[in-house]
């Protein structure tokens, strides 16, 4: 058995309104390609699975795939940085309303988020005497049957939610610290959020130290990680983005690094 695609070649263009024309379509199997990047947003639902197992067949025939399909799979964006609990703010994963509102009661103030969405979608800040606590917990754990992500409210955030990207491990100096509109305490660009660059802190190196082997050991090239002050909030490996705001407030080439990187193990 072989995983096959319906494939199209195109010539790209840095032109909005239309920055990409088809030369010509095909149906390959992906095993004739020498590397595959995976880039699909969220939700990570069973149809993302199922893709992953097919790309693990190419993957298995010789095919790079980037990033890692295996990682894909286990390296939830979200409880992912449970593996470095010396680099989050206190958090709790649970599907019990009751659990999660004691961890509320604890902490005073608590950003709840579902685990298998993007973009700011569907978060909640609240604190133990919001009104509407038991309706939101209600929802978002479909009565106790979904498990979600508390996390300490982090107050930093009025700063910027910062976007580092790393390339095998190695960190872009710079990152896009997307500061949340009036109103607002999402950090994502689709909320409306302002991206602004700025160099990484020695607390950012820090966490890219602490993060970047066990990326290499998973076979993530390409890794987003969310710093919001001095905590890692999140870490992106299905569709990291930031790149062309940071290639052009700092004159870089980063989807360049990433290919140089694939190039280099493909050698």
């Amino acid at each position: 058995m072989e995983s096959r695609a319906a494939t199209r070649i195109v010539e790209v263009k840095d032109d909005t309104g239309g920055w990409f024309s088809i030369k010509s379509e095909q149906d390959i199997a992906l095993s004739e390609l020498d590397a595959v990047l995976m880039r699909k947003d969220p939700p990570y639902d069973i149809e993302y699975i199922t893709t992953t197992w097919l790309l693990e067949q190419a993957e298995r025939a010789g095919t790079l795939v980037v990033n890692s399909t295996a990682s894909l799979r286990d390296a939830n964006e979200k409880l992912f940085i449970t593996e470095f609990p010396q680099c989050c703010t206190p958090v709790l994963v649970s599907r019990d309303p009751d659990r999660i509102r004691q961890f509320v009661s604890e902490h005073r103030d608590v950003v709840l988020k579902p685990l298998d969405s993007m973009g700011g979608h569907s978060i909640f800040r609240v604190q133990p005497d919001n009104q509407n606590l038991s309706v939101i917990l209600e929802l978002m754990t479909l009565s106790g049957d979904k498990t979600i992500m508390a996390q300490r409210y982090i107050p930093e955030i009025r700063a910027g939610d910062k976007r580092v990207l790393l390339i095998d491990g190695e960190a872009v100096p710079y990152a896009l610290a997307r500061v949340p509109a009036e109103g607002e305490f999402r950090g994502n660009l689709v909320a409306g959020a302002e991206g602004i660059g700025v160099p990484l802190s020695d607390r950012d190196w820090w966490i890219c130290e602490q993060v970047a082997p066990r990326l290499k050991e998973k076979g993530i090239l390409f890794a987003g990680l969310d710093v919001i002050g001095d905590y890692l909030t999140e870490i992106n490996i299905t569709s990291p983005t930031c790149i062309r705001e940071l290639d052009k407030q700092y004159d870089l080439d980063i989807a360049g690094q990433l290919m140089d990187c694939i190039e280099q193990r493909l050698d």
